[in-house]
């Protein structure tokens, strides 16, 4: 079964162009304004959405996210408050949608309700960036069964055969981190992102997705030209956290995510 990123890819590809991935941390400012942003980004020009679930000690974010993520758990935001938003959405959206987040707050949930839940709200794929793949079948069982896609990470340090590992069992598309240490800290490097993309091609026919460190239009740019998509994250986060309380934060954050469609959409 192909789900919707699966189909976003395939539409995309065969028009040539590049996947712009945007993740916003769900419930920051608010559960109703992370909804507004979401219809706002799919018209700016988004193709795929990583919905960020917020958790205590997201120990791969930068301070930006991190931050974030604090702000809205203290609004109270929930696994459950999340996948009910996500559920909303449905009716009048059919982005592709990945649940971005820890694997603590699914366990606590419960894996097996927590694929249910999540299937039957309408997410499309799930990526658990402090699951190593030895320890991902407690999960992805579930998420195969009910139809979501599981991403996975690939490193500029994982070595050739933990790779070849990842990809034999990844669906939807590998998201390549771009650089060693936590998101939204440092500039990715040209030179190893293709030599890295081009082996991980001759391993895995899935898209593949550059993220971490990914900012700017020109950068975005730059690397959508190696990969079949871009991830932005921190940087928007950044833009919603200083005009989150202000009548054109819907029009700020278009703005962005329209730039950076611009700068990948032919290239």
């Amino acid at each position: 079964m192909t789900t919707r990123i699966g189909k976003k890819f395939n539409e995309l590809q065969a028009q040539k162009e590049k996947a712009l991935i945007i993740y916003l941390t769900a419930g920051d400012p608010s559960l109703e304004t992370t909804k507004k942003l979401v219809l706002a980004l799919e018209k700016a020009g988004a193709d795929i959405l990583e919905i960020g679930v917020p958790f205590s000690d997201p120990t791969a974010d930068g301070p930006v996210i991190q931050e974030a993520a604090q702000r809205s758990l203290k609004t109270g935001t929930t696994l459950a408050g999340v996948l009910q938003l996500i559920a909303e959405l449905r009716k009048i959206s059919q982005i592709p949608i990945v649940l971005f987040g820890y694997f603590n707050p699914i366990f606590a949930y419960g894996t097996e309700k927590f694929a249910r839940d999540a299937a039957r709200a309408g997410v499309d794929g799930v990526l658990v960036v402090d699951l190593p793949p030895e320890e991902a079948p407690e999960l992805k069982k579930h998420t195969d069964a009910a139809g979501i896609d599981f991403i996975s990470l690939i490193a500029p340090t994982t070595g050739a055969q933990r790779a070849k590992k990842i990809a034999a069992t990844a669906t939807g598309f590998l998201y390549y981190i771009s650089i060693t240490g936590v998101t939204g800290t440092a500039a990715p490097k040209l030179g190893g992102i293709k030599a890295d993309l081009k082996k991980i091609r001759k391993i895995s026919s899935l898209p593949i997705a550059v993220g971490f460190g990914i900012s700017r239009p020109e950068q975005a740019q730059q690397i959508g030209r190696l990969a079949d998509g871009i991830v932005a994250g921190s940087a928007l986060v950044k833009l919603i956290a200083e005009n989150g309380g202000k009548a054109e934060l819907l029009k700020i954050v278009s703005d962005y995510a329209g730039r950076m469609k611009k700068a990948i959409k032919y290239i």
